[in-house]
């Protein structure tokens, strides 16, 4: 049985990106099903309050957001690659835009249209997330037709890309644009309204759509979230690679914390183990999984350091 757990929802799009990019690599790996909104009381002991999913364990090491989660699976595995060398910096710069220019206009939408079928108390729970009031039915179902406006000019960007006849948005095989983009297309889905007609203009796109389905899961297995935990406590971080800190970065042995970017307020604070151009990672104490650390991507995350905190 593989030792990687992913910590998800089944419809969390992100999570499917991270379960498509499990599949392509031809791995096994065990699913604990979390909570969407808080509490996550079989989360946070293993995160230290960051709340986002999906999160990656392998024992007591952690990683969060997919961002990172697929650089740590290319590490392990780098066969088949998500990261083409000839196609590398653009297949990086459309990921980005994907992640933080169309996949917010398009989860508006999807919400809006679906408001009425949304677990119970996601729009509040959302809002919190990202610093904002609570915002009423009314306001979510406007936002559906506000954001659909700019949801429809990217769609065709895409189909555009595609109009050529390549199979994937850079060539002939998948890369992580493609997984960046399809997690967003994904969400078209709906939940209980299907909102996949803004697609059916565009014949190409179902196509790729298809493809990258196709890849799959790999080989799922569900556990309890006790199991993980057991698995963190059980354990120890594995020795940090070789750090390679920039200038003005927390090194080793100091203390720093870290959250994302997007007006979230929850700081995850530990002993730096290892800084580079693309991690942090923080080791912390908690009584119900011992010493873990946790590993966030630097690009798109904030980080402090700790005053007067040292080895």
């Amino acid at each position: 049985m593989s030792d990687l757990i992913l910590h998800h929802y089944d419809f969390s799009n992100f999570a499917e990106r991270a379960r498509l990019m499990l599949g392509f690599k031809g791995l096994a790996w065990r699913g604990v099903e979390q909570p969407p909104i808080l509490p996550k009381p079989d989360l946070a002991p293993l995160t230290g309050g960051y709340r986002r999913i999906p999160v990656l364990q392998d024992g007591a090491d952690l990683w969060c957001d997919t961002r990172l989660i697929a650089r740590e699976l290319e590490r392990r595995v780098p066969a088949p690659t998500l990261f083409p060398e000839t196609t590398r910096g653009t297949a990086e710069a459309l990921a980005w835009w994907a992640e933080h220019q169309l996949m917010r206009p398009v989860a508006l939408f999807v919400s809006g249209i679906n408001a009425d079928h949304m677990p119970k108390g996601l729009h509040e729970d959302r809002a919190r997330l990202h610093g904002l009031p609570p915002p009423s039915i009314e306001a979510v179902r406007r936002a559906a037709t506000r954001n659909l406006h700019l949801v429809r000019p990217q769609l065709a960007w895409i189909a555009a890309m595609l109009q050529d006849g390549r199979p994937y948005l850079l060539g002939d095989v998948p890369c992580i644009a493609d997984f960046a983009v399809y997690h967003v297309v994904w969400f078209f889905r709906g939940r209980h309204i299907d909102c996949r007609a803004e697609l059916a203009p565009y014949p190409a796109l179902l196509a790729w759509r298809d493809r990258m389905a196709a890849i799959g899961h790999g080989r799922r297995t569900d556990i309890a979230p006790a199991v993980a935990l057991g698995e963190a406590r059980a354990a120890e971080p594995a020795p940090p690679r070789h750090s390679q800190p920039q200038d003005g970065d927390p090194l080793p042995g100091t203390r720093a914390r870290v959250r994302p970017g997007d007006n979230a307020r929850d700081w995850v604070e530990g002993e730096v183990s290892f800084v580079d151009a693309h991690e942090i990672a923080l080791v912390r104490e908690d009584p119900a999984v011992g010493r873990v650390a946790v590993h966030f991507p630097r690009l798109g995350y904030d980080w402090r350091g700790v005053a007067g905190a040292g080895r």
